[in-house]
């Protein structure tokens, strides 16, 4: 009984993240598969053909250069807004803060369809034609909650006497804030601009409201399901995957190494 109570949950903590990964072992799995028909549902043998001819299927390389091209402005534009309101909301007091704060949760907390098309019908009343530059504004809208949530948690671990240190020694506020402030928080900087990253390449519901004809990786995938899933689909989606999992695990290489270095 008690080696079954000091397993327990590493078993259960095993059972869960197995559950969690067996669609995406099954994605990886299936993008070596050399499918007989057009659905890639049933598996018929091993083969490179679709990693050595990733973009042979037409329309998949335009709207994967899509998705890449908005989740990097959506990204960078969010993690810079994002990263200043978090400035002000954890630094200064302010009339309205706590609403602020309030409203910061709300794209967060909205169901995905009732945000989609709530921006469609705000560009629709502004005349505003659909396509690659509303979902940049929708994807940026949903992203920078995220950013601010991310860049709190950072700066409320943040010690303020080494900003005070600073500026005793004669440091500005600019200087203290880019030789001081931001090398400190900027790991949560990063993690924060690589998951808005992830959530805007993996948006479908709120993109698929304001894309208009313009198509993204997700919407592809959608419109090739109904008449058949190439293999290659699979790739795409296993090297995003992969592509994700090493940008973290940089991401925590790098914090842990600098931990180490300030120890």
């Amino acid at each position: 009984m008690t080696l079954v109570r000091r397993h327990a949950l590493s078993a259960y903590s095993a059972l869960a993240l197995g559950y969690l990964f067996l669609p995406i072992a099954v994605v990886i799995l299936f993008s070596f598969n050399n499918p007989a028909g057009r659905f890639n549902y049933t598996w018929q043998g091993f083969t490179l053909d679709s990693w050595l001819n990733p973009f042979g299927v037409p329309g998949l390389l335009d709207a994967m250069k899509v998705s890449l091209e908005i989740a990097a402005l959506s990204s960078l534009a969010a993690t810079a807004l994002g990263t200043l309101i978090a400035l002000a909301l954890v630094r200064y007091g302010f009339r309205g803060r706590g609403l602020v704060n309030t409203l910061i949760f709300m794209p967060m907390t909205t169901p995905e369809i009732v945000m989609g098309a709530s921006l469609l019908a705000l560009f629709l009343n502004l005349g505003v034609a659909t396509g690659f530059a509303t979902i940049l504004i929708a994807h940026i809208t949903f992203n920078i909650s995220y950013v601010v949530v991310t860049v709190k948690a950072r700066l409320a671990g943040f010690d303020r006497h080494l900003e005070e240190a600073a500026m005793d020694l004669g440091a500005n506020e600019w200087v203290t804030f880019a030789r001081v402030t931001l090398p400190l928080i900027a790991p949560g900087i990063l993690a924060a601009g690589l998951l808005a990253f992830a959530l805007s390449v993996d948006d479908f519901v709120i993109t698929a409201f304001n894309a208009g004809t313009t198509i993204t990786f997700p919407l592809y995938v959608y419109g090739a399901a109904r008449v058949g899933v190439p293999p290659q689909v699979n790739v795409m989606g296993t090297v995003i995957f992969v592509t994700a999992v090493g940008l973290m695990l940089a991401n925590v290489v790098y914090q842990r190494r600098r931990a180490l270095k300030g120890a």
